[in-house]
């Protein structure tokens, strides 16, 4: 009992604070939808950066992650580690940086917005905000997931997967609500950095106990079962899984809302270069020590429950129980930062793209505020029950949301760099590809796979024929304003 007081004191205690730095930011908060939702666009380096990077650090990451490496072997760190970090820096360039512009030029908040202006229809801005809701919501319910599983684990069950999922629920509507992007932004760089240290220093103290990394991967070689897991390639790590796998992650994570926004809110260009050319050094200073504690745990015999996440396990075993305590504090601070920043950009969408243009057209400031605020909660208890239940594993869940996002990439993509691509096109692609994608999971006579290549990746090419044939055919709506994406942007 004195060891669950002592975890319960020092992962309530760091979640305190978190609220504690939202609650400061909150003061310097100005009350309007753009300070809310983008800081008023005033984020630097560090910031923008870190901010990023902790949005990110989800259940998905720390539980999923691992315990894929321990289950599949490690070369999970070329998928992640490696092959996401640099797909998404060039993505950060060259969808990030345009966005940035156009953002600058007109003051968009959201993608809805962006398209919805270019192309002329308040339609589309509500589909890509319905659409990017609905895979929103199981990411969102992933993390709670992540932190009920974790404490129930830690804690030896002393703590229920129901109260460990409903403790970050609400922590981080009472952040939201309270804090806006400014708080966000600050204590996700807190978090991640924070996430950074303890992370190496877990690896570090494992590897210590057990004799070093050459014990650790002797261990492993010697297990009959884990022998395969020190060569590359396997039955599950096939070169059409690790593609298809880097591809839909990595355009996922340059669509998912909370990530997307963040490219308006870079205070410069300058900002925006610096944080995309750091941002694979970030990815692998995280990933190898996660992915490596979850490969080596299979051949250290760490006993690992169907359902439990083998990191909160590993360091159970092989640290104290303050620093397991410590470390998955960490984890959940890291998942109540994708959640906020996740529910904060929900709103946004759910307020500007939704309800504004098609409930009421004059919405004030004030009240989008309230609205927004109310939606936050709503959406978080509404995951939180749905959690509950706990529908599929970490990794189907994150997978999912990663290839329904990936589906609007290259649409996005066009629109941005293609003059030619009309409303007809650039519709009829993401919603054929968002329904193929979607019959995959539901329905059983769509494969999940087509010769190795995932249903999302294949849907992403689905969407981008059709984007550009239904452009070439049609004629642009009347009001489509075809050259704002190209003449009169400046940079700072």
């Amino acid at each position: 009992m004195r060891a669950v007081t002592l975890q319960l004191s020092i992962i309530v205690g760091y979640l305190l604070l978190a609220l504690a730095v939202g609650l400061v930011a909150y003061r310097l908060t100005e009350r309007t939808a753009e300070d809310f939702y983008l800081a008023s666009r005033t984020l630097g380096t560090v910031v923008l950066l870190f901010t990023t990077f902790a949005t990110l650090l989800s259940a998905f990451t720390f539980f999923a992650g691992p315990n894929i490496a321990y289950a599949q072997g490690p070369e999970w760190i070329l998928v992640m580690g490696l092959m996401d970090g640099i797909i998404f820096a060039i993505l950060w360039y060259v969808i990030g940086y345009k966005q940035w512009l156009l953002g600058q030029q007109y003051g968009y908040v959201t993608l809805g917005e962006m398209l919805g202006d270019r192309f002329g229809s308040r339609w589309l801005r509500g589909l890509v905000a319905a659409i990017s809701l609905l895979w929103l919501f199981p990411y969102v319910m992933l993390q709670q997931v992540g932190a009920g599983t974790a404490l129930e684990a830690l804690t030896d069950g002393a703590v229920s997967y129901e109260l460990g999922a409903g403790l970050i629920t609400v922590f981080m509507i009472l952040y939201v609500v309270a804090a806006g992007m400014r708080g966000v932004a600050w204590t996700d760089t807190l978090q991640g950095a924070f996430m950074l240290v303890t992370t190496w220093v877990a690896l570090l103290w494992v590897l210590a106990t057990v004799g070093g990394p050459s014990a650790a991967t002797a261990a492993l070689a010697s297990s009959s079962d884990t022998a395969e897991f020190l060569s590359l390639g396997s039955s599950y790590y096939t070169p059409q899984w690790i593609l298809s796998t880097a591809i839909t992650i990595g355009f996922g994570v340059a669509m998912f809302p909370q990530v997307n926004q963040r490219f308006f809110a870079a205070g410069s260009k300058t900002v925006l270069k610096r944080s995309f050319a750091l941002w694979p050094i970030l990815c692998v200073l995280l990933f190898v020590p996660s992915f490596l504690l979850g490969a080596w745990a299979a051949g250290l015999e760490v006993a690992v429950p169907e359902g439990a996440n083998v990191l909160p396990l590993i360091l159970d075993a092989y640290t104290p129980t303050w620093f397991a305590a410590l470390v998955i504090a960490g984890a959940m601070a890291a998942m109540m930062s994708s959640s906020d920043s996740m529910l904060l950009s929900g709103s946004s969408y759910f307020t500007r793209d939704l309800y504004r243009p098609f409930v009421d057209r004059s919405l004030s400031d004030s009240r989008e505020g309230l609205l927004a605020r109310g939606g936050v909660a709503i959406f978080a208890t509404a995951a939180f029950v749905a959690s509950l239940f706990q529908p599929a594993t970490l990794f189907d869940l994150g997978n999912a949301a990663f290839s329904g996002f990936a589906q609007l990439a290259l649409p996005v993509l066009l629109a941005l760099y293609w003059r030619k691509i009309t409303r007809a096109g650039i519709t009829a692609g993401i919603l054929a590809s968002q329904g193929f994608y979607m019959a995959s999971l539901f329905v059983a006579a769509v494969p999940g796979s087509y010769a190795g290549w995932s249903a999302g990746l294949v849907g992403m090419g689905l969407g981008l024929l059709i984007t550009v044939a239904v452009s070439l055919v049609t004629s642009p709506a009347a009001d489509e304003q075809r050259a704002i994406y190209f003449d009169g942007l400046g940079a700072d």
